[in-house]
């Protein structure tokens, strides 16, 4: 099932994806697609109904962060080996973990807006996971059965404010518009192997980064167990789980995202975005 929020900015209904590709209203059966509906039994009953049964979305509406009510978004630092071999950074054996603020989210088509004082805005194509179940101290062989599913996310990076203010990866993780999510919440069912998933990214039409989640040195579900070490995963909560070589970092020389620029990205599966990149404006703020 492929589960998707659509509507303004704010606004934003629940739907989910007919085997047509046509946007179906499950408004009259649940409020959002948030909280307890990402719990197993929720999901199971929204995917017992019958999708022709649910009233037809017309046009091509906006496209939403497909989960609402996300509480946090923890990312994954240096989990692809040529991605780290590219930075020139030293890979340990326990994940990079690092967070972005929620008020980063935004729809998989929406604008990517320059922060004020840019200049190194980066691109990263990654595979996201969505809690499902409050959990915490999971064992690596019941650390999938925490997950509602998966989705892609673009974990647009500020290499400036990640690196030269401080040290604090969040500062560069976090600005407006830097975590587009979605198209779609494909729910954990659709995704046989998600170690097995093709990735991708164009800028301006060029292919940048092109890789499979195998190339993961620490797999889904190892990230999942490992960060119910450290603190409770509640339903919507958003795992970034690394992206692979060929970002503008790497690039001789560095490339960086400038107005104007079009970034379209997505993992097998999962659909696609598409983003055009803007300059900074404080009517884009918030």
């Amino acid at each position: 099932m492929k589960l998707v929020r659509f509507g303004p900015r704010g606004g934003e209904k629940p739907g989910l994806v007919d085997d047509g590709g046509h946007i179906r209203d499950l408004s009259a059966h649940v409020g959002d697609i948030a909280g307890d509906v990402l719990a197993p039994e929720r999901l199971r009953r929204l995917a017992s109904l019958d999708p022709l049964s649910l009233p037809l979305v017309e046009g091509s509406p906006r496209l939403g962060p497909p989960v609402a009510g996300v509480g946090k978004i923890l990312a994954i630092g240096l989990n692809y080996r040529q991605h780290a071999e590219e930075t020139g950074a030293t890979v340990r054996d326990d994940p990079m973990v690092f967070s972005k603020a929620i008020t980063s989210l935004s729809g998989p088509n929406d604008p990517i807006m320059l922060p004020r004082g840019s200049e190194k805005t980066d691109w990263e194509v990654e595979l996201a996971v969505i809690i499902g179940t409050r959990t915490s101290y999971l064992e690596p062989e019941r650390a999938l059965d925490a997950v509602a599913g998966f989705a892609v996310i673009n974990d647009v990076s500020e290499r400036a404010f990640q690196k030269e203010r401080g040290g604090q990866f969040i500062k560069g993780k976090s600005a407006d518009t830097f975590g587009p999510l979605g198209p779609w919440l494909a729910t954990r069912d659709e995704v046989a192997d998600p170690q097995a998933l093709d990735l991708w990214l164009d800028l301006n039409g060029e292919r940048r980064q092109n890789a499979n989640t195998a190339d993961m040195m620490h797999t889904v579900a190892d990230l999942v167990c490992h960060l119910s070490q450290f603190m409770t995963l509640m339903p919507g909560d958003v795992i970034a789980t690394g992206t692979p070589a060929g970002v503008g970092l790497g690039c001789k020389p560095p490339r960086y995202l400038r107005p104007g620029d079009v970034i379209e990205c997505g993992v097998e599966g999962l659909g696609r975005q598409r983003h055009e990149v803007v300059a900074f404006s404080m009517a884009g703020v918030g």
